[in-house]
């Protein structure tokens, strides 16, 4: 730990977005010895992760700028940006608005380092025996997230800064249970494999990347094993005394649309939880 805070202790980074993944990303680093400033779009947010020891500013992309005093979070070494898109609530273009507003920002900062958090939606939808790979040929036929491929290519092209994306698969851990979704629910499709990711791993993963020094390189952040659906609900039920499905789907499919997490791997990074059946969750904890 002594040899982070003498090699760390000056490098400032920056978080846009502590949410579920930015806030403990952002303690850990910090633990490290990293200067650690993030950004969220709440005043009574910013105030509560003020008290938590992390420096924090109202920063929104609204998908323009607005805030309160949010320049020093571009006056940094390393930016992270933790802000997926939101299909639920906002179109593609919302994001990819907010996305071009951000750059614009960081090509006229300090800013030369940018860790770009994906997701494993932006490979195609269909199933395979083959798993994908970082290396698979995606355009916006294929892709199977069209906002996700457009946002990486905006970050991709005319960059003035190095660059690494993180394309995560389902991120969880505290009260974010695959189990808990579905439990008492009928029809559930239970014959496919997951690609799931502990948030441990996601955090080892990004401070990995910035630990080694691994730029214009895109990874995928994915627990090395896949387990069925079904064997996660039924385990989940059982050790956090949820209700398993009522039922599920008939399906047995010989193939999955499984996302490979070997070439973080060949980088030296050793998951701390690869085996979704042996994922640690807390049903109270509020991350």
């Amino acid at each position: 730990m002594g040899g982070f805070f003498i090699q760390f202790s000056k490098m400032k980074v920056s978080i846009i977005g502590l949410g579920w993944l930015g806030l403990p990303l952002a303690k850990s680093l910090q633990s490290k010895g990293f200067s650690v400033i993030g950004s969220t779009t709440s005043l009574e947010k910013r105030d509560r992760i003020q008290k938590l020891g992390i420096t924090s500013v109202q920063f929104e992309m609204a998908p323009h700028p607005i805030g309160l005093g949010f320049a020093p979070l571009f006056d940094v070494d390393i930016l992270i940006i933790t802000i997926p898109p939101k299909s639920r609530q906002q179109s593609g273009d919302f994001y990819l608005e907010q996305l071009k507003y951000l750059k614009s920002m960081v090509t006229n900062s300090k800013v030369k380092k940018i860790v770009f958090i994906s997701s494993t939606s932006i490979y195609p939808e269909d199933p395979r025996q083959k798993e994908y790979f970082e290396s698979e040929s995606l355009n916006l036929e294929n892709t199977g997230n069209k906002t996700q491929f457009k946002g990486e290519a905006l970050f991709q092209n005319e960059k003035n800064y190095d660059l690494t994306i993180i394309r995560f698969g389902g991120l969880m851990g505290g009260n974010r249970i695959p189990g808990k979704y579905f439990a008492g629910k009928q029809n559930v499709i239970g014959h496919t494999r997951v690609n799931f990711i502990h948030i441990l791993d996601a955090i080892g993963i990004v401070e990995w990347v910035i630990l080694k020094g691994l730029w214009n390189e895109t990874f995928n952040g994915v627990a090395p094993f896949h387990p069925f659906r079904k064997e996660i609900y039924e385990r989940n039920a059982i050790e956090y005394g949820l209700d398993p499905p009522k039922s599920y789907s008939p399906g047995n499919s010989i193939l999955d649309r499984l996302i490979s997490s070997q070439k973080i791997q060949d980088f030296g990074y050793q998951f701390i939880k690869p085996n979704p059946l042996d994922f640690e969750y807390d049903l109270n904890e509020r991350i």
